[in-house]
């Protein structure tokens, strides 16, 4: 008769599926979600490259009779508005920059800082002339605009596409030019010159695209 020692024990049965797996610590370097192939391009993709958010602004396949195919962009940096030329291997993978858009309110200015309001928590937020770029010709108090951030950092606004502004300098209108199709320069209330028709005057709103500065047409009063 074997003694209690010799007897053999069981080992405990283990629930399939029941192994406890400890989890990952979260590392900031790993980016394998927020990557797109350089195949992805398209105009307007933000990348990040050397710690700098950049959009892409052309971009071409290139497939030679020799060698790997590759793409070639021109990329513009979204905080400084520098152009680049830089060519990518094709499938080559870098990591995407998310951006976030809220909308705010310009408020005032406090020096060169241009303020934005959230009008429903009332935090501000400052950017600067320079991130503020070609956008300031437009840019008047109490209009909304797209403030564009990213790790929660401002970078830029986009403005509407298009927005009513009023005529401060021109020359005299023509009655009897509408037909003509003639233009003339005209400056309006936030210092933007657009061509304009010829038989509008000083005082009146128009209606301009902020995309290629072009006359839309004349707004009621």
């Amino acid at each position: 008769m074997r003694s209690s020692a010799e007897i053999p024990t069981e080992s405990p049965r283990r629930t399939p599926g029941a192994e406890r797996t400890l989890a990952q610590p979260y590392d900031p370097l790993n980016r394998s979600a927020g990557m797109i192939s350089s195949n992805d391009f398209r105009t307007g993709t933000t990348i990040e490259l050397d710690g700098a958010v950049w959009r892409v602004v052309e971009f071409l396949h290139v497939k030679p009779g020799k060698g790997s195919a590759f793409v070639r962009t021109k990329l513009k940096a979204v905080q400084t508005g520098s152009v680049v030329d830089k060519t990518f291997r094709a499938g080559e993978m870098v990591p995407q920059a998310l951006l976030e858009k809220t909308t705010l309110q310009h408020t005032y200015m406090e020096g060169e800082d241009y303020v934005f309001m959230d009008m429903s928590s009332y935090e501000e937020t400052r950017l600067t002339a320079q991130q503020i770029g070609d956008s300031r010709k437009y840019l008047k108090e109490g209009m909304e605009v797209s403030v564009v951030s990213w790790n929660e950092k401002p970078l830029e606004v986009e403005l509407p596409n298009s927005v009513v502004l009023e005529i401060t300098q021109t020359d005299p209108g023509v009655k009897g030019d509408t037909a003509t199709g003639g233009t003339k320069p005209a400056i309006l209330e936030t210092g933007a010159q657009v061509m304009v028709p010829l038989f509008l005057s000083i005082g009146e709103k128009i209606k301009v695209d902020t995309r290629n500065d072009s006359y839309l047409g004349r707004e009621s009063s």
